[in-house]
């Protein structure tokens, strides 16, 4: 049986501060949507309409010469990332369901923050490490902030090898101190990313912010 971990790192830190990062993540084939430009559109636009990073976006499109000038009736291909969005959509509504059986609000799903999850659970299996400080992106509130999201304070459960959504959401709820990130009353959105490896190693990444 593989052996399966869970980790966790809570920090609060009161720093509001933009930032961007270029990264390329791309999905799998086929599993994109082609989207015609119309006139007032840009690549932001487009990003936001269909939740995803315009640098996934220019990474699907190598046509652009110059990402930053599309005109009407261009064509862009954009990833979808179907799958994993399900998985981890399903890891919000269980963890939101646990929060309500405990008296506690949900937390907002922010899409953005989602993201910045899946680039960490890509990290770990790409680069053969289970920790909340990852080689690329440093710590979790380094990593936030870097992508550009704005937070009062940051927390994260990371975890490895559970097969589906309800068994890393019932390992964490198992762990006091996972458990105390889940149902904490200070954060207020969440975001969730999963990956998996060639050989089948699911890596999954909770981030909270207020």
């Amino acid at each position: 049986m593989k052996r399966k971990k869970i980790l966790i790192y809570t920090t609060v830190c009161f720093i509001m501060f933009m930032a961007t990062i270029n990264v390329h993540c791309q999905p799998k084939n086929g599993d994109y949507d082609t989207y015609t430009v119309k006139r007032g559109d840009s690549l932001w636009k487009i990003a936001v309409k269909y939740q995803v990073g315009i640098s996934e976006i220019i990474a699907a499109n190598k046509q652009f010469k110059n990402p930053d000038l599309i005109y009407p009736g261009d064509k862009v291909y954009v990833p979808l990332f179907t799958n994993v969005k399900a998985i981890e959509k399903e890891v919000i509504n269980l963890t939101n369901r646990e929060r309500q059986n405990n008296g506690l609000k949900p937390l907002k799903y922010n899409w953005e923050l989602s993201r910045v999850a899946r680039y960490k659970s890509a990290d770990m299996r790409d680069r053969n490490y289970f920790s909340h400080t990852s080689p690329t992106y440093g710590s979790p509130i380094k990593m936030v902030r870097d992508f550009g999201i704005r937070y009062t304070a940051v927390g994260e459960n990371i975890a490895m090898g559970q097969r589906t959504a309800w068994e890393v959401v019932n390992g964490w709820m198992n762990s006091s101190s996972h458990r105390a990130n889940i149902l904490s009353k200070y954060y207020t959105e969440i975001g969730v990313g999963f990956a998996k490896s060639s050989s089948g190693k699911t890596y999954w990444t909770q981030l909270f912010i207020k």
